[in-house]
């Protein structure tokens, strides 16, 4: 589940999708804190976000965004599936790419939007370490059919020292758990296969409280088992020669942030204006866009640093505080001053 806003639903309503987006909302109604028997110990109302986004916050899963960008777009582009970039060799004219499958293809200019662990910057830019910052976290989530508990469109999580779990309903008979955790020392070079990385999990949670052992009791029936590093990639220029990155592969912000995919449209939608306007210029398309743009994705950088302490509070005084700290919500100049610092964009999405 991603929570869609800001000036991806800038873009969204521009490209004509808003109406999709929400008819496809899977409207979460309250975010609750609970403690290890299960009771509310904080929380808020999702009408605060959206009061605050003028009703402009979607929520919904990435697969139901990708759906509806493919839809929109599957009439006029050609699509290549189950296949990847091998080698990219680019000189004045163009760019050629080997893909694994054998064949290879001839292009004018090539935009890598493949993720947190792009190919395509790899083979261009170079190794992933050179960009990838850890922020300290590890991620996993998963699907269960058929779970048992259900607090119907509220967002539940519970949080002990340096972790938290979470569950929350995709849709009836579909429970979504999400579990965020500061990575033990020494743990990175085990993390390589998804055995390694439920018996983490495992490990990490044991003994906790609340519905923990429930939830990964049930992981190994999931078919959808994601786990990953918290992470942002910070790169100096997202160009080279003819070929550019944008969303997560140029400057993932991090799943803290919690606008990664909003960013990416909005990059997306940027870098696509810029080249519409210099009319065959890519050099100058893409400074221009990058000179627009990084100032946006810097600052949704450093909110998500400064973000993630909060997010996953690192003692047990912390965690107490994370949750008084929601009923300081209702208050409105701490409500306003949480909206400046972590949720308004100090960005205007130029019209092209």
């Amino acid at each position: 589940m991603i929570d869609f806003w800001g000036v991806g639903v800038e873009v969204a309503e521009r490209m004509g999708l808003l109406d999709e987006l929400r008819r496809r909302d899977r409207r979460i109604n309250e975010l609750r804190f609970v403690n290890a028997d299960g009771d509310r110990v904080g929380g808020l109302s999702a009408e605060f976000w959206r009061s605050a986004l003028g009703d402009r916050l979607v929520s919904l899963t990435r697969s139901d965004l990708a759906e509806i960008l493919y839809e929109a777009v599957r009439d006029d582009v050609e699509c290549l599936f189950d296949d990847s970039p091998a080698a990219l060799n680019q000189d004045d004219a163009g760019v050629s790419v080997a893909f694994e499958s054998g064949r290879t293809r001839r292009f004018d200019l090539v935009v890598g939007a493949d993720g947190l662990h792009s190919r395509v910057r790899s083979l261009v830019f170079g190794p992933e370490a050179r960009f990838e910052r850890f922020l300290g976290y590890d991620a996993c989530s998963y699907t269960i059919r058929g779970y048992p508990e259900s607090s119907g469109r509220t967002y539940v999580s519970f949080a002990s020292p340096g972790k938290q779990a979470a569950r929350y309903q995709f849709r009836e008979g579909e429970t979504g758990a999400l579990f965020l955790f500061k990575r033990p020392a020494g743990a990175a070079d085990g993390l390589l296969d998804e055995s390694s990385q439920k018996r983490l999990l495992r490990e990490t949670f044991e003994g906790e409280g609340w519905e923990c052992r429930a939830l990964i009791e049930r992981m190994d029936d999931a078919d959808d088992f994601y786990f990953d590093s918290v992470s942002q990639i910070r790169m100096s220029a997202w160009s080279r020669g003819r070929v550019a990155l944008v969303g997560d592969a140029a400057s993932c912000p991090s799943l803290i942030s919690g606008q990664g995919a909003a960013l990416a449209m909005a990059g997306a939608y940027s870098l696509a204006g810029e080249l519409n306007e210099a009319e065959g210029d890519h050099q100058t398309a893409f400074a221009r866009h990058e000179e627009a743009f990084r100032p946006l994705v810097e600052w949704r950088q450093r909110s998500a640093r400064r973000f993630a302490g909060s997010l996953v509070p690192a003692t047990r005084f912390g965690v107490w505080l994370r949750n008084q700290t929601t009923r300081w919500m209702f208050i409105p100049i701490v409500a306003n001053w949480f909206l400046r610092r972590y949720m308004t964009n100090p960005f205007e999405l130029k019209e092209h």
